[in-house]
């Protein structure tokens, strides 16, 4: 097994940003001033199949939105800190609460707020599309961009590393 395959074999939680990662980083504003955020149904499946295979996964934003929560919920998702003025402090307590090591944590992230939560897990990984300094601090890449799948990538990955089955 190669090095990345080895690393993402032993996570179990997977620790998401949103904007530019689980969307594609535009942010949508209706005539009513409510924001509107558009996911992509790959990443919700990918994401499903990877709790099933007892992969926790968490969201952490530094923005809040209700279609984040509504989201979350729709995937099962329950581990959720939106508003994050310090994400690297909400992914180790998160850690702290479920018990997991660095070796068992992985990251997606896609701007430099993401930079301090993603050097404190074992898989930093970068959407396509981030900001190069995420880029070159990441131990892998995707080839699809933030909200374009690049999310079911990073699950398939974990499927994959696990032997596990990749569809929901």
């Amino acid at each position: 097994m190669d090095p990345l395959h080895e690393r993402a074999r032993r996570i179990r939680l997977l620790v998401l940003d949103v904007d530019g990662v689980l969307t594609d980083g535009r942010l949508y504003f209706g005539a009513s001033g409510e924001e509107l955020k558009v996911f992509h149904v790959r990443d919700g499946a990918g994401l499903v199949a990877l709790q099933r295979a007892g992969v926790t996964v968490a969201i952490v934003s530094g923005r809040s939105s209700p279609a984040v929560e509504r989201r979350a919920s729709e995937l099962g998702i329950r581990l959720v800190r939106q508003g994050a003025t310090d994400k690297a402090h909400e992914l180790e307590a998160l850690a702290a609460k479920l018990g997991t090591t660095r070796e068992e944590m992985a990251c997606v992230g896609d701007d430099t707020p993401d930079l301090p939560m993603m050097r404190r897990t074992a898989l930093a990984i970068a959407v396509a599309d981030a900001h190069a300094d995420v880029i070159e601090a990441a131990d892998w890449v995707t080839t699809q961009k933030g909200g374009r799948g690049a999310v079911r990538e990073v699950c398939d990955l974990l499927l994959h590393a696990r032997q596990a089955p990749v569809s929901a």
